[in-house]
Protein backbone atom coordinates (compact mmCIF):
# COMPACT_ATOMS: atom_id res chain seq x y z
CA UNK A 1 0.00 0.00 0.00
CA UNK A 2 2.76 2.66 0.73
CA UNK A 3 4.36 1.51 -1.81
CA UNK A 4 0.96 2.43 -3.94
CA UNK A 5 0.66 6.29 -2.66
CA UNK A 6 4.71 6.71 -2.98
CA UNK A 7 4.27 5.90 -7.23
CA UNK A 8 0.99 7.64 -7.16
CA UNK A 9 2.83 10.77 -5.64
CA UNK A 10 6.01 10.30 -7.90
CA UNK A 11 3.06 10.35 -11.02
CA UNK A 12 1.25 13.32 -9.99
CA UNK A 13 4.75 15.62 -9.15
CA UNK A 14 5.69 14.06 -12.86
CA UNK A 15 2.50 15.63 -14.27
CA UNK A 16 2.93 18.88 -12.49
CA UNK A 17 6.83 19.51 -13.55
CA UNK A 18 5.46 18.92 -17.53
CA UNK A 19 2.46 20.95 -16.67
CA UNK A 20 4.89 24.02 -14.81
CA UNK A 21 2.85 23.20 -11.43
CA UNK A 22 5.86 22.70 -9.33
CA UNK A 23 5.43 25.33 -7.25
CA UNK A 24 1.55 25.08 -6.17
CA UNK A 25 2.97 21.32 -5.63
CA UNK A 26 5.54 22.00 -3.02
CA UNK A 27 2.85 24.55 -1.44
CA UNK A 28 0.82 21.57 -0.55
CA UNK A 29 3.53 19.41 0.73
CA UNK A 30 4.98 21.30 3.23
CA UNK A 31 6.26 20.15 6.27
CA UNK A 32 6.37 22.17 9.69
CA UNK A 33 9.90 22.21 11.37
CA UNK A 34 8.52 24.89 14.13
CA UNK A 35 6.02 24.14 16.21
CA UNK A 36 4.18 26.04 19.48
CA UNK A 37 6.11 27.04 22.40
CA UNK A 38 4.84 26.43 25.94
CA UNK A 39 6.30 29.42 28.00
CA UNK A 40 5.86 29.19 31.93
CA UNK A 41 3.08 31.47 33.48
CA UNK A 42 4.98 34.63 35.21
CA UNK A 43 4.59 34.84 38.95
CA UNK A 44 2.19 36.52 40.86
CA UNK A 45 3.19 39.54 42.44
CA UNK A 46 0.24 41.25 43.30
CA UNK A 47 0.61 40.99 47.08
CA UNK A 48 4.00 42.25 47.18
CA UNK A 49 4.18 45.22 48.62
CA UNK A 50 7.69 47.35 48.44
CA UNK A 51 9.05 49.34 51.67
CA UNK A 52 9.43 53.36 52.10
CA UNK A 53 13.11 52.78 52.13
CA UNK A 54 14.14 49.43 49.69
CA UNK A 55 18.05 50.27 49.98
CA UNK A 56 20.57 48.75 51.99
CA UNK A 57 21.35 51.63 54.92
CA UNK A 58 24.55 52.54 55.79
CA UNK A 59 26.07 50.57 58.60
CA UNK A 60 28.37 52.34 60.98
CA UNK A 61 31.90 51.41 61.18
CA UNK A 62 32.50 51.66 64.91
CA UNK A 63 29.71 51.26 67.70
CA UNK A 64 27.79 53.68 69.86
CA UNK A 65 29.35 53.20 72.93
CA UNK A 66 30.36 55.00 76.13
CA UNK A 67 33.63 53.34 77.04
CA UNK A 68 34.97 50.66 74.03
CA UNK A 69 36.59 47.57 76.41
CA UNK A 70 39.01 45.00 75.33
CA UNK A 71 37.57 41.63 75.00
CA UNK A 72 39.39 37.98 74.74
CA UNK A 73 38.82 35.92 71.30
CA UNK A 74 35.58 34.18 71.71
CA UNK A 75 36.35 31.75 68.88
CA UNK A 76 33.25 30.37 70.45
CA UNK A 77 31.35 33.01 68.16
CA UNK A 78 31.52 31.61 65.03
CA UNK A 79 31.47 28.19 65.86
CA UNK A 80 28.16 25.77 65.12
CA UNK A 81 25.10 26.81 64.16
CA UNK A 82 22.99 30.25 63.85
CA UNK A 83 20.39 30.31 66.42
CA UNK A 84 18.96 33.36 65.10
CA UNK A 85 18.70 35.01 61.50
CA UNK A 86 18.52 31.50 60.01
CA UNK A 87 15.15 32.04 58.31
CA UNK A 88 13.54 34.33 55.70
CA UNK A 89 11.16 37.12 56.74
CA UNK A 90 10.06 39.43 54.03
CA UNK A 91 12.79 38.50 51.30
CA UNK A 92 12.57 35.75 48.61
CA UNK A 93 16.21 35.36 48.14
CA UNK A 94 19.57 35.53 50.41
CA UNK A 95 23.15 34.77 50.76
CA UNK A 96 23.30 31.95 53.71
CA UNK A 97 26.35 31.75 55.10
CA UNK A 98 27.97 27.81 54.91
CA UNK A 99 31.38 28.50 57.71
CA UNK A 100 31.86 31.07 60.16
CA UNK A 101 33.96 34.27 60.08
CA UNK A 102 34.26 37.42 60.73
CA UNK A 103 32.78 40.31 58.56
CA UNK A 104 34.95 43.23 58.49
CA UNK A 105 33.49 47.05 57.89
CA UNK A 106 34.93 46.75 54.22
CA UNK A 107 32.91 43.63 53.55
CA UNK A 108 29.73 44.90 54.70
CA UNK A 109 30.19 48.39 52.62
CA UNK A 110 30.87 46.23 49.41
CA UNK A 111 27.50 44.28 49.83
CA UNK A 112 25.77 47.88 50.72
CA UNK A 113 27.44 49.39 47.33
CA UNK A 114 26.94 46.31 45.14
CA UNK A 115 23.17 45.75 45.84
CA UNK A 116 22.08 49.75 46.15
CA UNK A 117 23.94 49.94 42.79
CA UNK A 118 22.59 47.45 40.67
CA UNK A 119 19.02 46.76 41.77
CA UNK A 120 16.10 48.33 40.32
CA UNK A 121 14.52 49.72 43.44
CA UNK A 122 11.26 50.08 41.94
CA UNK A 123 10.83 46.50 41.59
CA UNK A 124 13.42 45.06 44.18
CA UNK A 125 14.18 45.63 48.34
CA UNK A 126 16.99 44.48 50.39
CA UNK A 127 17.59 44.47 53.90
CA UNK A 128 20.51 42.78 56.42
CA UNK A 129 20.51 40.18 58.36
CA UNK A 130 23.13 41.19 60.35
CA UNK A 131 24.11 43.26 63.01
CA UNK A 132 27.01 46.38 62.79
CA UNK A 133 30.67 45.78 63.47
CA UNK A 134 30.54 45.08 67.69
CA UNK A 135 33.14 42.74 68.27
CA UNK A 136 36.57 44.90 69.01
CA UNK A 137 40.08 43.13 67.67
CA UNK A 138 42.97 44.53 69.50
CA UNK A 139 46.43 44.90 67.48
CA UNK A 140 50.23 46.10 68.51
CA UNK A 141 51.40 49.19 66.71
CA UNK A 142 54.28 48.60 64.34
CA UNK A 143 57.78 48.77 65.98
CA UNK A 144 56.91 47.96 69.57
CA UNK A 145 58.41 45.14 71.57
CA UNK A 146 57.27 41.80 72.47
CA UNK A 147 55.39 42.33 75.96
CA UNK A 148 53.72 45.55 77.41
CA UNK A 149 50.22 44.13 77.76
CA UNK A 150 47.01 43.73 75.09
CA UNK A 151 47.19 46.05 72.40
CA UNK A 152 44.65 48.71 71.43
CA UNK A 153 41.63 48.31 69.71
CA UNK A 154 42.40 48.31 65.76
CA UNK A 155 39.20 47.52 64.43
CA UNK A 156 35.40 45.80 65.00
CA UNK A 157 34.18 43.00 62.97
CA UNK A 158 31.03 40.87 62.76
CA UNK A 159 30.74 37.43 63.99
CA UNK A 160 28.44 34.69 61.41
CA UNK A 161 27.98 31.60 62.31
CA UNK A 162 27.12 28.27 59.74
CA UNK A 163 23.37 29.20 58.54
CA UNK A 164 22.82 33.19 58.95
CA UNK A 165 21.25 35.22 56.33
CA UNK A 166 23.50 37.99 55.68
CA UNK A 167 21.18 40.08 53.65
CA UNK A 168 17.55 39.28 51.93
CA UNK A 169 16.20 40.86 48.60
CA UNK A 170 12.77 40.46 47.82
CA UNK A 171 9.75 42.47 45.78
CA UNK A 172 8.71 41.64 42.48
CA UNK A 173 11.60 40.26 40.77
CA UNK A 174 12.65 36.37 40.05
CA UNK A 175 15.55 34.61 41.04
CA UNK A 176 17.25 35.21 37.63
CA UNK A 177 17.03 38.43 37.74
CA UNK A 178 19.16 39.16 40.73
CA UNK A 179 21.20 36.09 40.98
CA UNK A 180 24.63 37.09 39.51
CA UNK A 181 24.71 40.24 42.00
CA UNK A 182 24.28 37.96 45.01
CA UNK A 183 26.82 35.65 43.14
CA UNK A 184 28.95 37.99 42.76
CA UNK A 185 29.07 39.60 46.12
CA UNK A 186 29.53 36.22 47.98
CA UNK A 187 32.53 35.19 46.04
CA UNK A 188 33.93 38.28 47.93
CA UNK A 189 32.76 37.08 51.50
CA UNK A 190 36.02 35.75 53.19
CA UNK A 191 33.96 32.19 54.45
CA UNK A 192 31.99 30.09 52.43
CA UNK A 193 28.36 31.26 51.23
CA UNK A 194 25.71 30.23 48.82
CA UNK A 195 22.85 32.65 47.10
CA UNK A 196 18.94 30.24 48.32
CA UNK A 197 15.74 31.21 47.85
CA UNK A 198 13.19 30.22 50.25
CA UNK A 199 12.64 26.68 48.42
CA UNK A 200 16.03 26.04 48.16
CA UNK A 201 16.98 26.45 51.82
CA UNK A 202 13.77 24.74 53.37
CA UNK A 203 15.24 21.90 50.77
CA UNK A 204 18.57 21.71 52.20
CA UNK A 205 16.85 21.49 55.85
CA UNK A 206 15.13 18.84 54.70
CA UNK A 207 18.11 16.62 53.05
CA UNK A 208 19.57 16.89 56.79
CA UNK A 209 16.68 15.85 58.69
CA UNK A 210 16.22 12.90 55.82
CA UNK A 211 19.88 11.80 56.06
CA UNK A 212 18.93 11.71 59.93
CA UNK A 213 15.59 9.82 59.57
CA UNK A 214 16.87 7.18 57.18
CA UNK A 215 20.32 6.25 58.23
CA UNK A 216 21.13 2.58 58.06
CA UNK A 217 24.16 2.63 59.95
CA UNK A 218 22.87 2.30 63.94
CA UNK A 219 26.33 3.32 64.89
CA UNK A 220 25.75 7.22 64.90
CA UNK A 221 27.95 9.77 66.28
CA UNK A 222 25.52 10.43 68.85
CA UNK A 223 25.36 7.21 70.27
CA UNK A 224 28.89 6.18 69.96
CA UNK A 225 29.40 9.36 72.33
CA UNK A 226 26.76 8.78 74.73
CA UNK A 227 28.08 5.02 75.40
CA UNK A 228 31.02 6.14 75.61
CA UNK A 229 32.66 3.52 73.36
CA UNK A 230 36.52 3.28 73.97
CA UNK A 231 36.55 6.01 76.03
CA UNK A 232 36.37 8.57 73.38
CA UNK A 233 34.43 10.97 75.83
CA UNK A 234 38.38 11.91 76.91
CA UNK A 235 39.16 13.53 73.62
CA UNK A 236 35.91 15.37 73.20
CA UNK A 237 35.18 18.88 74.08
CA UNK A 238 31.55 19.69 75.01
CA UNK A 239 31.48 21.37 71.78
CA UNK A 240 31.41 18.28 70.26
CA UNK A 241 28.80 16.60 72.61
CA UNK A 242 26.01 19.63 71.68
CA UNK A 243 26.59 19.37 68.03
CA UNK A 244 26.98 15.50 67.63
CA UNK A 245 29.92 15.88 65.65
CA UNK A 246 28.55 18.13 62.74
CA UNK A 247 30.90 21.07 62.66
CA UNK A 248 34.93 20.98 63.10
CA UNK A 249 35.53 24.60 64.54
CA UNK A 250 33.79 27.28 62.45
CA UNK A 251 34.02 24.62 58.99
CA UNK A 252 30.60 22.55 58.62
CA UNK A 253 30.80 19.01 57.61
CA UNK A 254 27.61 17.88 55.58
CA UNK A 255 28.17 14.35 55.50
CA UNK A 256 28.13 13.86 59.18
CA UNK A 257 25.10 12.28 60.54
Amino acid sequence: MLSFIKAAVGGFTGICRAHGHQGSLNNHLKVLTAGLKTYDIPPDFSDVVLPEKPKLKFVNKVPNLKKAKKEMKKLRDIQGPARAANTFTTGQYAIVALGGGYLHWGHIEMMRLTVNRKMDPRTTFARWRINGPYKPITRKGLGQRMGGGKGAIDHYVTPVRYGRLILEVGGKVELGEVEHILIEIAKKLPFPAKVMSRESLEVMHKKQADMEHNNQNPWTFKQIVQGNMLGIRKVLSPFDLRNHGRFTGKFHLPGRV
